[in-house]
């Protein structure tokens, strides 16, 4: 399989822009992966997809471009584990692991020139982020109300025994 040099650059801009975009929408709220670790990851997923079209290509029988995308899932569990943090009774990072799959995931459809994909789940991911963390927000309380409210328990509960 011949892909052109606009073709493979098309796929590499498009994953970069797109999850640079919800990179964009984490750094504004202060997450820890921002537009660069977010673009990195879509731009890093879309070229060892695109690697992985190119082997198929070269040796079709011994190659699945396949294997690939589920080697870079497996490679982005890795790295949103890292962004988990479990701490004094808390897990924080949840969004952000799941963001880094997602735009994995972009950047996995851009490579195999599946464009339509690409956009569709940036937007609803984006919609996600920006519309339903702050909704969260609201109708659970802030981080620092529900801990008052966990720590005024606790001292309930110390009180009466």
């Amino acid at each position: 399989m011949e892909l052109p040099i606009q073709d493979i650059l098309v796929r590499l801009v498009l994953a970069t822009v797109l999850t640079g975009l919800i990179g964009i929408e984490r750094e504004v709220r202060g997450k820890p992966a921002g537009v660069r670790t977010n673009a990195l990851i879509g731009l890093g997923s879309a070229s060892m997809t695109i690697s992985g079209i190119f082997a198929a290509s070269l040796a079709p029988t011994i190659s699945d471009p396949t294997r690939i995308a589920s080697l870079v899932v497996q490679g982005i569990g890795f790295l949103g584990a890292g962004a988990i943090i479990q701490s004094a009774g808390t897990v924080r990072g949840l969004t952000t692991a799941a963001t880094m799959w997602v735009v994995a995931g972009i950047g996995i459809a851009c490579g195999f020139g599946f464009y339509e994909i690409a956009l569709a789940v940036s937007l609803i991911a984006l919609i996600l982020l920006a519309i339903f963390g702050p909704l969260d927000a609201k109708l659970m309380g802030d981080e620092a109300e529900r801990k008052g409210f966990i720590n005024r328990l606790l001292k309930k509960d110390k009180c009466e025994k």
